[in-house]
C-alpha cells in the first residue's frame, strides 16, 4: 500500500477495527481539525487515532476476557467522538452543513495529550439534512455525554416544517430506533440516515394535517371591524404612530384627525386588538372603543372590507383658538362620508345623536 493516508469508513467508525480501501479521502482536507490516522507500527491492523493510544481489538498479553470485557475509558470514548466527527465532516463538507464551536475539537485534543486536567465541555453540533425531493430543511442537533458510545447519545431532530407533535413523534422514533442499537456502537451517522430516511412520512402528514386547518380557519375567518372615538386627534407623532401601525398589521379603515377624532379599522381580530393595544400606549387617555362589529365569512376577509385602504380623512375646519390651532371637524362632511361607505348608522354610536344632512 502506498503512503497515502486514510480515513475510516462508517464500518470501521462503527466498531471494526481495520481499515476499509473502498472509502477513503486525504486527511489534507480536514485541515481544520487535527485528527489524523496514522498506522500502528506494531502492526497488526489496528490504527492510531491522535493522542496515540491504539484501539486494537485484540486483547493484551496476559489480559484475561474478563479485562478484555472491561467498560472503555473517557478518554477513548473522547477519541472515538473524535473520529465519528471527522467522518461527519466527510459526508457534510459544505459549509453551513455541519456545525460545531470552534473550540470543541482542540479542547478534546488538549484533554487527550493531557488526561490528568480537567474534563473537556460536551461535544456539542449541529447537521443540516435535505429531506426528499422538496430538499425540506431538518436540523439534527448533537449532544455527547463524555461516554459515548458506552452511554447513549442525546439526539434531536428539528424542522420548522413540523407541527410540535410531529416532532415530538419523530424524536420519540428516532430515540427507540437508537435504543435498538448495540450498546458501545458509535450511532451518530446512523442517526442522520435514520432522519433522512423516516422524516418525511411525518412532513406529508405535517402538510395534510395543515392544509385541513387552513381549510378550517377559512371556513371560519371573521372580519373584526373597530370604531374609536377621541375628544381630539392632532399630534403628527401620534398619527403617524397610528398610520405606520395600522399598514403593519393590515388594517384598513381610517383616522379623522382634529376635534373630534374618530379612528375605524378592520381586519383580523388579533390585528384590530393588537392596534387598539399599541395606539393606547403609554398614556392616550380621552379615546374609547365605541362600537366592534364582528361578520364571519367562508371566503376571505377581504371581501367584507368597507375600505380598500386606511385613509388620512380631513375635512373642511373651523375654528382658530390661538397657537393650538383648536379647530373643529365638519361632521356633515363626516356623515356623508360614512354613508358612502354604509356605516351612516354608527354616527348616532359615536355622537349620541342621529346624524342627519341638511338639503343644501
Amino acid at each position: 500500500m502506498g503512503s497515502t493516508e486514510f480515513i475510516p469508513c462508517f464500518a470501521w467508525v462503527r466498531g471494526i477495527c481495520s481499515p476499509c480501501g473502498t472509502a477513503f479521502i486525504p486527511t489534507s482536507d480536514f485541515s481544520a481539525f487535527t485528527l489524523p490516522s496514522v498506522p500502528d507500527p506494531a502492526g497488526g491492523g489496528a490504527w492510531l487515532p491522535a493522542g496515540g493510544v491504539s484501539h486494537d481489538t485484540q486483547a493484551a498479553p496476559g489480559a484475561g476476557v474478563e479485562g478484555s470485557a472491561m467498560a472503555a475509558t473517557v478518554k477513548e470514548c473522547l477519541e472515538l467522538q473524535l473520529l465519528e466527527v471527522e467522518m461527519l465532516l466527510s459526508m457534510f463538507p459544505k459549509r453551513g452543513e455541519f456545525s460545531l464551536d470552534a473550540d470543541a475539537v482542540p479542547s478534546i485534543q488538549r484533554y487527550l495529550r493531557n488526561a490528568a486536567g480537567a474534563l473537556p465541555p460536551q461535544l456539542e453540533y449541529r447537521i443540516a439534512l435535505d429531506v426528499g425531493e422538496a430538499k425540506v430543511k431538518v436540523e439534527l442537533q448533537v449532544l455527547l455525554p463524555h461516554m459515548y458510545p458506552q452511554v447513549a447519545p442525546q439526539l434531536f431532530a428539528r424542522s420548522d416544517a413540523l407541527h410540535r407533535q410531529q416532532q415530538l413523534q419523530l424524536n420519540t422514533r428516532l430515540m427507540s430506533h437508537i435504543s435498538s442499537l448495540d450498546p458501545g456502537d458509535l450511532c451518530v451517522c446512523e442517526a442522520v440516515q435514520w432522519v433522512k430516511d423516516n422524516t418525511l412520512p411525518f412532513l406529508e402528514n405535517c402538510q395534510a394535517s395543515s392544509e385541513c386547518a387552513a381549510k378550517a380557519v377559512r371556513a371560519k375567518e371573521m372580519l373584526h371591524r373597530m370604531w374609536i372615538y377621541s375628544h381630539h386627534i392632532y399630534r403628527q407623532e401620534l398619527r403617524k404612530k397610528i398610520f405606520d401601525c395600522a399598514k403593519k398589521l393590515n388594517l384598513t379603515g381610517f383616522c379623522l384627525t382634529g376635534k373630534p377624532g374618530v379612528i375605524c379599522v378592520e381586519g383580523l381580530q388579533e390585528n384590530c386588538e393588537e392596534f387598539w393595544r399599541v395606539i393606547r400606549y403609554p398614556n392616550w387617555k380621552h379615546i374609547s372603543c365605541k362600537h366592534v362589529e364582528n361578520i364571519e365569512t367562508e371566503g376571505s376577509i377581504d371581501n367584507l372590507r368597507l375600505f380598500q385602504s386606511f385613509e388620512d380623512l380631513q375635512f373642511q375646519a373651523h375654528g382658530d383658538y390661538g397657537l393650538r390651532n383648536d379647530y373643529h371637524m365638519d361632521l356633515g362632511q363626516f356623515l356623508e362620508f360614512l354613508k358612502q361607505h354604509q356605516s351612516g348608522h354608527i354616527f348616532q354610536i359615536l355622537f349620541g345623536v342621529e346624524g342627519k344632512l341638511s338639503d343644501n
